[in-house]
C-alpha cells in the first residue's frame, strides 16, 4: 500500500511516518539529487558556477533566502522552481486551513479534531504544487493580506470575543504553512509591514492584532529585490535584512554564447510549424543571432542607458521575435514561402528595445528611437570583424574592400526597400562590384539567402565605420558615397554623424576617388 492511500492518523502512525520540517525536507531531497547528478534547476543558464552553487549552499544550510538582482535575471523563475525540492505529498489534517501536521496541530480547530477523533482523525495528502505561495510586494499590501486579521462579522455571528482564535481570518503566509512562501520586490513593502515579518523570520510564529494567540509556523521564506531598492533607496528595514540568512546576487549573461543560448530557449521561433498553410519558413544566419545578443551587451555598456535599472534578457528575446516577424511579414507581402532575415530587418527591432530600457538625460536628449538604432549599429560594427577583415585597419583590412568602396566613390548608390522581394534584393545588391565575392570568401554562406544577407551586412558595417554613407527613408535606406551623404546632410541643415573621422580623407588625392578610403 502506498503512503498516499493512508487516510487516518492511526494508519499514519502504524506506517511509522516521520514528519520533517520544510527546510529539512528540502535539504534531504537536494542531497539526493546532488548525489544522483540531477540538474536541479533545468533551463537556468549561465549560473552554473555562480548563483546555483550559492543557492544550493543556502538550502543545505536551511536558510531563508533573498535573490538580489536587476530586472530579467531569472529571479522569479528560480524561486518558482524551489518546490521541486519538496516531497511529492505530505499528510495534513483534513478540513483545517493551515496544512496542519496531524501529529502536532496548531489551530484550535485542528487540536479539537485530534482530541475528539484520536487515531481516526481524517488526513489528506497535499501535493507539492499546493505548498508554494507568493506575493508581489506593493505599497498597498497590508498585514491582513500577509498574516491575517480579526473577522468581526464572524465574531458577531458566532458570539465570540476578538481574543478567540476562531475569529481569525488567516493571511496567505499562514495558509502556506509547511511550504515555501515568496515575496517579490520586497523593498516595495511599507516599513511597518516589513516589521510584521520579524516574528515569522526569527521565531517562526505569528501574532494577530496583539492578542496572545501564537501560531508556530513551518515556512521557508524567499525574497527577491532590485539592488537599487535594496541598497540605495533604503526601503528594506535593517532588522529584517539581518534576519534573512543568505543574500544571493544574480547577474546577466557574461558571454555572448550564454546569452544566445538563453534567447534561443526563450524566443518563439518556430513560425512554420505546419499548422498554417500561409506560414513562412524564416532562416536566421548565426551572425544575426550574435548581433541580436550583442545589442544587449552594447546597451549594458551604453552611456545613454540607466545601468542601475539594467537591461533585461527579455530585450533579446523580443528583439529576435521582432526580427523574425519583420522577415515573415516581408515574405507574406511578396507571396514567398521562405526567406532569410536581412540587416534592414534590424530596423524593426527598435520597438523591442525602446520599451525595455530606461534612458539617462543624454539618452532622453537623443530620443529612444535614435538610441535603439545606435545600439543596433554598434552591435553590427562590433561583430563584423569576427567574420571579415577590419575596415578601420587602413593597412591590412581596408584594401579588402577596395572594389566595393570604389563602386560607391564613383557616385553609385543602392536603395534597399524594407519590403522588397528576395529577387529584387539580390538584383540590387548584385550591382556592387566585388561584394558577393568578398562575402563568399570570408563568410562561407550556406544558401543564396545567407549570401545576400551577408552582402548587406558588409555594406552596413562599412557605414558604421564611416566609409559608406547612409540615409534612412520611410520605407528603407539608401547607401551611397560617404562624401555625397555628408554634403547632402549639410545642405539639409544637418550635421555629420558622430563617427565621422576627417583623417579618412586626403585633399591631396582628388584625382583618385578611392584615395580617401586608403
Amino acid at each position: 500500500m502506498a503512503l498516499t492511500d493512508l487516510s487516518t492518523l492511526g494508519a499514519l502512525k502504524d506506517a511509522g511516518y516521520q514528519v520533517r520540517s520544510v527546510k529539512d525536507e528540502m535539504r534531504a531531497n537536494l542531497m539526493e539529487k546532488l548525489r544522483a547528478g540531477e540538474d536541479i534547476f533545468p533551463g537556468i543558464l549561465g549560473y552554473d558556477q555562480t548563483v546555483i552553487p550559492r543557492l544550493q549552499n543556502a538550502i543545505l544550510a536551511k536558510h531563508d533566502i533573498i535573490l538580489l538582482g536587476l530586472r530579467g535575471q531569472a529571479k522569479s523563475r528560480i524561486i518558482r522552481m524551489l518546490p521541486q525540492l519538496l516531497d511529492d505529498y505530505i499528510p495534513v489534517i483534513e478540513g483545517t486551513p493551515l496544512n496542519e501536521n496531524p501529529f502536532d496541530p496548531i489551530t484550535k480547530q485542528g487540536r479539537e479534531l485530534v482530541e475528539e477523533r484520536g487515531d481516526d482523525t481524517p488526513i489528506e495528502w497535499l501535493p507539492r504544487d499546493e505548498r508554494y505561495g507568493e506575493k508581489l510586494a506593493t505599497p498597498d499590501t497590508t498585514i491582513a493580506d500577509l498574516i491575517g486579521d480579526i473577522d468581526p462579522i464572524k465574531a458577531a455571528n458566532e458570539r465570540l470575543t476578538y481574543a478567540d482564535e476562531e475569529v481569525i481570518h488567516f493571511g496567505i503566509i499562514p495558509r502556506t504553512n509547511r511550504g515555501i512562501f515568496a515575496i517579490n520586490e520586497l523593498p516595495d513593502l511599507q516599513p511597518r509591514i516589513q516589521v510584521g515579518l520579524f516574528n515569522i523570520m526569527e521565531e517562526q510564529d505569528i501574532q494577530i492584532r496583539g492578542f496572545n494567540v501564537r501560531f508556530p509556523l513551518d515556512v521557508m521564506m524567499v525574497f527577491s529585490a532590485n539592488p537599487e531598492d535594496y541598497t540605495s533607496r533604503g526601503n528594506l528595514v535593517t532588522p529584517l535584512k539581518d534576519r534573512i540568512d543568505s543574500q544571493i546576487t544574480t547577474h546577466y549573461p557574461r558571454t555572448l554564447d550564454t546569452g544566445m543560448a538563453i534567447t534561443e530557449q526563450e524566443a518563439w521561433q518556430d513560425r512554420a510549424d505546419g499548422t498554417d498553410d500561409a506560414a513562412v519558413d524564416v532562416h536566421v544566419p548565426n551572425f544575426f543571432r550574435e548581433i541580436v545578443e550583442q545589442i544587449a551587451f552594447e546597451a549594458r555598456d551604453s552611456e545613454y542607458i540607466d545601468q542601475t535599472s539594467g537591461v533585461s534578457v527579455r530585450v533579446t528575446r523580443a528583439a529576435l521575435e521582432a526580427l523574425l516577424s519583420a522577415a515573415e511579414r516581408r515574405a507574406l507581402l511578396n507571396d514567398e514561402d521562405e526567406t532569410t532575415v536581412r540587416v534592414s530587418d534590424l530596423m524593426h527591432v527598435a520597438p523591442a528595445i525602446t520599451g525595455k530600457v530606461e534612458l539617462v538625460y543624454e539618452g532622453e536628449q537623443e530620443g529612444a528611437q535614435e538610441v535603439a538604432l545606435t545600439l543596433i549599429g554598434r552591435a553590427v560594427r562590433s561583430l563584423f570583424t569576427d567574420y571579415f577583415p577590419d575596415p578601420s585597419d587602413k593597412e591590412d583590412g581596408r584594401p579588402e574592400y577596395e572594389d566595393v568602396l570604389n563602386w560607391f566613390a564613383q557616385g553609385n548608390d543602392v536603395e534597399l526597400d524594407q519590403d522588397m522581394s528576395d529577387a529584387a534584393y539580390a538584383e540590387t545588391l548584385g550591382q556592387i562590384n566585388g561584394l558577393q565575392a568578398l562575402v563568399e570568401e570570408h563568410l562561407s554562406p550556406n544558401t543564396p539567402g545567407e549570401t545576400r544577407a551577408g552582402m548587406e551586412f558588409v555594406v552596413e558595417a562599412l557605414h558604421q565605420n564611416s566609409l559608406v554613407g547612409k540615409e534612412l527613408t520611410e520605407g528603407g535606406q539608401t547607401y551611397d558615397d560617404i562624401m555625397g551623404s555628408m554634403l547632402s546632410s549639410l545642405g539639409d541643415g544637418g550635421v555629420p554623424g558622430e563617427d565621422f573621422d576627417e583623417s579618412d580623407f586626403d585633399d591631396d588625392d582628388d584625382d583618385d576617388p578611392l584615395s580617401r578610403y586608403r
